[in-house]
């Protein structure tokens, strides 16, 4: 299945132009983790308003963005500014705010991942995964796991047994996740909800024993092709935790074994 105008994604992240730069969304409570809207979620809005902003540069190519406060369900309103315009990629700044207040903060490069070479030369490999039926559905979580984290529902996420310990109390204390993700209507990925993939998991530190969420600091993802339809398999991994603050690495990989996506983002340790 193709994404489409009625896809939940689509309708989740529209967008309505208002000016020349500006934009405003409605962000959807349903995705949302420990009260405020997940930061994978606000990349996939900025991403939209960014491609309604210059159709010719429709795919994110990277995009760094600094959380700067919590954002919530409701109005948003979206700010845009051109930093530079070339022949094969734009740069733009974009900023989220609520109630008059930043909560997000960003510069992108946009391009067009379907007129990129298709050279590829890469000593990475995609995760050592069970076929989806044989992880385990996240959708089995608790009812008190699904109140927390009624994103966890937007998507069929399902976690390698190796490393879903944490979920019966026996983390592995490896800090690596690893998993298949699908939007939950069957919509197939696209470079706007590779950039909500992301960010989807629970949080690496789950691996550690250190529960809770982690609010995020700041997030750089590149996007690297257009994904094939099918799964998403990702790895999600920290090696240094110090000064109340891990650093996270997620790889998307599409049902073809490319790699599509990959970021890094700075956290600060789950509270509680």
């Amino acid at each position: 299945m193709s994404q489409t105008p009625s896809s939940e994604f689509v309708r989740a992240t529209a967008v309505e132009r208002q000016g020349d730069h500006t934009f405003t969304a409605e962000l959807d409570a349903g995705w949302k983790v420990g009260g405020a809207v997940n930061g994978g979620y606000l990349l996939g809005v900025a991403g939209r308003a960014l491609r309604d902003l210059n159709p010719s540069t429709p795919d994110p190519l990277v995009i760094s963005t600094f959380y700067l406060g919590p954002s919530t369900e409701g109005p948003v309103d979206i700010s845009t500014r051109t930093l530079r315009e070339g022949r094969s990629t734009a740069s733009y700044g974009i900023e989220l705010s609520q109630n008059g207040a930043p909560t997000v903060s960003a510069m992108a490069t946009m391009g067009n991942l379907g007129a990129l070479p298709d050279d590829v030369a890469t000593t990475a490999t995609p995760p050592q995964l069970p076929p989806p039926d044989e992880c385990i559905s996240v959708a089995e979580a608790s009812d008190d796991f699904h109140k927390a984290a009624p994103i966890i529902d937007r998507f069929d996420m399902r976690l390698d047994p190796a490393t879903a310990g944490f979920a019966v109390g026996k983390p592995s204390g490896r800090g690596l996740l690893q998993g298949w993700i699908r939007l939950i209507d069957g919509a197939d990925p696209d470079p706007l909800s590779l950039l909500t993939f992301l960010d989807s998991f629970p949080p690496v530190m789950f691996d550690l024993g250190r529960f809770n969420w982690a609010p995020t600091m700041e997030l750089t993802a590149h996007v690297r092709a257009l994904p094939a339809p099918g799964w998403i398999s990702a790895r999600i991994s920290t090696r240094n935790i110090a000064g109340g603050m891990f650093e996270e690495d997620c790889d998307l990989w599409d049902s073809t074994g490319r790699l599509v996506a990959q970021s890094r983002q700075l956290a600060r340790q789950p509270r509680g």
